[in-house]
């Protein structure tokens, strides 16, 4: 998959980048990703169990996705526009399938029931990363296949302090650039988090205490998370949509899935796919004008030290350790 050239990027323009790259029949192209994006996300699964009142089993809802993206690929062989999107077809294969066989199988191995049953935070959270690092081997091996280089794809430093494309409504005007912006995103959003978390429940003295031994833990937990969450849910679908549906559609539909598979996190609902959107978008963005991986992945790992801190400190205070 062809991606926006180099020096469009670098002028930090995502709008000129569109432009310049919309392909033939791209508004066909954009509602058919749009589709496949929305049918295999956790859209479906919310519209059952939320409006409908039926239960949506995670097998249910791997099969249904499944059968959605092998229908697409038998299509493409036929239509152009679904040709046009067969590496995102492929990629979502991927994440699907070997979600569902980690998640739904392999955890299910004794050594992982295990360690997934302790009550540890130095347990049982390494080992369900640990699984997820499986899925995100996958999608790496994938994308090689797909784009013939890892800085395809963004995994890469790419060039931290590009420019970064206006955004007014955050007060980011002309002539910013990455090395300014990521510090400021990293702390506001860290302290965003640590603001909820700390409204949520404020861990107690003792209880912070207590974690220090953790520290090591939550630092590497919070690392591998956000490896594995960017390169996951953002850098795969980010680097197979530029080039066919253009970089605007690209980010929406990255931070669309992403904030979808929150609904039923921590804010629940809207309020937890708002949030997640938003980071989403934001982190995408980061990864399409500098190139890299950088500061999604750096912006990524200070929230998660917050997460994990927390919860490492609620595993001690309900007894794990």
């Amino acid at each position: 998959m062809i991606l926006l050239m180099q020096s469009t990027l670098s002028s930090g323009s995502i709008r000129a980048a569109d432009a310049t790259h919309v392909l033939p029949g791209a508004q066909r192209t954009a509602i058919a990703a749009w589709t496949i994006v929305l049918a295999t996300s956790l859209a479906p699964t919310v519209i059952a169990q939320e409006v409908l009142g039926q239960a949506f089993s995670a097998d249910l809802r791997a099969a249904s996705s499944v059968a959605v993206l092998v229908i697409g690929l038998a299509l493409g062989l036929r239509s152009a526009t679904l040709r046009r999107l067969r590496p995102l077809l492929l990629v979502l294969l991927v994440l699907i399938g070997a979600r569902w066989f980690v998640f739904e199988r392999l955890d299910r191995l004794p050594a992982f029931a295990s360690w997934l049953a302790d009550p540890s935070f130095g347990v049982y959270m390494p080992a369900e990363l640990a699984l997820s690092l499986v899925v995100t081997l996958a999608m790496i091996a994938m994308l090689l296949v797909l784009e013939r280089g890892r800085r395809r794809f963004y995994l890469a430093l790419g060039e931290p302090s590009a420019p970064a494309a206006p955004i007014r409504w955050m007060g980011v005007g002309p002539g910013a650039r990455w090395s300014r912006l990521g510090p400021i995103l990293a702390v506001a959003i860290t302290l965003g988090t640590v603001t909820f978390l700390a409204a949520s429940g404020t861990p107690s003295f003792e209880g912070l205490t207590a974690a220090i031994p953790l520290l090591p833990a939550v630092l590497f937990c919070a690392a591998l998370n956000a490896l594995n969450e960017e390169v996951t849910y953002k850098a795969s679908l980010l680097s197979v949509l530029a080039g066919a549906v253009g970089p605007r559609h690209a980010l929406r539909m990255t931070a669309g899935y992403f904030g979808i598979a929150h609904f039923y996190g921590v804010p629940y609902g809207l309020v937890g796919v708002v949030m997640a959107w938003f980071l989403g978008w934001i982190l995408a963005r980061s990864m399409l004008e500098t190139r890299g991986i950088w500061w999604a992945w750096f912006v990524h790992f200070l929230q998660d030290v917050a997460i994990f801190g927390f919860m490492a400190v609620g595993a001690i205070q309900a007894g794990g350790g």
